[in-house]
């Protein structure tokens, strides 16, 4: 028994070394932490040893390190100790001569962690401005540059400037307590990664366009909870590239978002599909375009999406559902199984992003608020989608004399079956609360509408919607009737319409399909 017992110990000890041996500290292993020095070679070098034992640990202590692109590899675990600052390199060139690559990359690799305290910083600011240098004496090559955008304003590519993480075909991969921030593209973009777990991650980098919080492309298997996201773009983005893809079996919760965008988002890219995406309790602020938008537009199905308990305070808009045919080489995508519910969400009377360092871009047209929406295209209309227990504060006050819209025209409500999906894309609408056209199966109960500034839009449209319930529906701040327009509507019930119970005050039809 003894010398088991002394065996044991004995392997207790070669364990505890192995483990230290596999401890890679990048400081004792000559990098240099004065904000200037590129350890790049000392830090792959470390990460190439790890992974020829097996695996291991790169620590990163406290100091500011600076790297240009490093290769992450199976069984190794970047560890940002508090107080480290990774900091990408603020030369351009570093990333490439071409195609700027990420910070930090990994392909068909397993087992990949980044934790800790830490920070990796890209160090936006300094790096945009040695993307300008070398456009403006002609050492790189930029199809957009000094080309103006739909926003008036001069910008390099996305392909020349570097994301922050770039993870493809990767699988087990474990983020945990880091903060990464200050990037100039899409701070993480995930593809066709799966079994993923992120949890408690701090984002931040408002400094230049297309700063996306985190992107899920085709991804499968993931649990995203406790994270902040303060970002100049989409927050929480899951997206499809690829037409025989999918992002899958998606779990977000406990997450709080800013976003001069959306902040949780399916799209726009939207080639293969969505699936069993669930989303639980998510706090939105100061957000421009929609808390939830869900977007279908290059063919993608989606469908058994389940997203309960979201709060947005000073947010451009509630809900945006789109299904529309942007590809022309792919048939129409489907919506279908949407279950969104307990929402509360007010709207300001002015710009939600207003005095960020990156803004949502102004609409082009003198508009009122925008309601929330449901619309497919003529023939492939959104399936099956049930809004439940959504509460929307609506605090500006709507005038003629900046839009107009006539309810008795909705044929002139644009379809812009191919244009790119936002919350604004139809231009003014006739309705304040809620839009919806060319739906089939909608379900809308206990939906509670308060105005607090002065509307004349009629609050509810519906066109071309089939089997439309609505039960228990509320609208407080509101003089001019009717409540709810119908046109070319099949009814399966409308029952408890507030504040008044008189259908014929309440409702106006149009050539409805039936009615109860």
């Amino acid at each position: 028994m003894r010398a088991i017992l002394l065996f044991l110990f004995s392997a207790t000890l070669i364990n505890v070394a192995s483990a230290q041996q596999k401890i890679y500290n990048i400081k004792k292993l000559g990098a240099v932490a004065d904000g200037k020095t590129d350890n790049v070679r000392v830090i792959q070098d470390a990460i190439d040893k790890a992974a020829e034992a097996g695996g291991g640990t790169i620590w990163i202590p406290a100091g500011k390190f600076v790297t240009s692109v490093i290769h992450l590899r199976s069984n190794i675990e970047l560890h940002l100790a508090a107080g480290a600052e990774l900091l990408g390199s603020a030369k351009r060139i570093t990333y490439g001569p071409e195609k700027a690559s990420a910070l930090i990359v990994a392909e068909k690799q397993q087992n990949i962690t980044i934790t800790g305290k830490g920070a990796i910083d890209g160090q936006g600011d300094a790096l945009i401005k040695d993307i300008y240098r070398m456009l403006n004496n002609g050492t790189l090559k930029d199809k957009e540059w000094k080309t103006y955008n739909d926003w008036h304003q001069l910008r390099p590519e996305e392909d020349n400037r570097p994301k922050l993480i770039v993870f493809e075909k990767c699988d087990k991969i474990n983020l945990k307590n880091f903060t990464i921030k200050n990037g100039l593209c899409w701070i993480q973009d995930y593809r066709s990664c799966t079994n993923m777990v992120i949890d408690s991650i701090n984002v931040i980098s408002n400094t230049f366009l297309n700063n996306d919080g985190i992107d899920l492309v085709d991804c499968k298997n993931v649990k995203l909870t406790n994270s902040f996201f303060n970002v100049a773009d989409d927050g929480i983005c899951l997206k499809s590239s690829d037409p025989q893809g999918a992002c899958e079996n998606i779990y977000i919760a406990n997450c709080k978002i800013r976003s001069s965008a959306s902040a949780f988002k399916m799209g726009t890219a939207s080639w293969g599909g969505f699936k069993k995406i669930t989303v639980r309790d998510i706090y939105v602020y100061d957000t421009f375009r929609s808390a939830v938008a869900i977007e279908s537009v290059d063919g993608a199905i989606i469908q058994d999406i389940d997203i309960r308990g979201v709060i947005a305070k000073n947010t451009g808009n509630a809900i945006f559902i789109r299904l529309g045919k942007r590809a022309k080489t792919r048939p129409v995508g489907e919506i279908s199984r949407v279950y969104i519910g307990d929402v509360k969400v007010e709207v300001p009377a002015g710009k939600p992003d207003a005095g960020y360092h990156e803004e949502g871009p102004l609409e082009q047209f003198a508009h009122n608020i925008f309601p929330s929406s449901v619309s497919g295209i003529p023939g492939s209309p959104v399936r099956d989608v049930t809004l439940e227990n959504i509460n929307i504060t609506y605090k500006g006050t709507a005038k003629k004399q900046t839009a107009f819209f006539n309810i008795d025209s909705l044929t002139k409500v644009p379809e812009k079956i191919s244009s790119y999906p936002e919350f604004s894309m139809f231009g003014e609408l006739p309705a304040s609360a809620f839009y919806a056209r060319h739906t089939e199966g909608l379900n809308l109960k206990n939906i509670r509408i308060n105005y607090a500034g002065k509307e004349f839009r009629t609050p509810f449209v519906f066109d071309d919607v089939s089997e439309l319930a609505a039960d228990k529906i509320n609208v407080s701040g509101f003089k001019t009737l009717p409540l709810l327009y119908l046109n070319n509507v099949k009814v399966k019930l409308l029952q408890d319409i507030q504040p008044t119970d008189k259908r014929e005050q309440i409702i106006k039809t149009n050539n409805p399909k039936t009615s109860n």
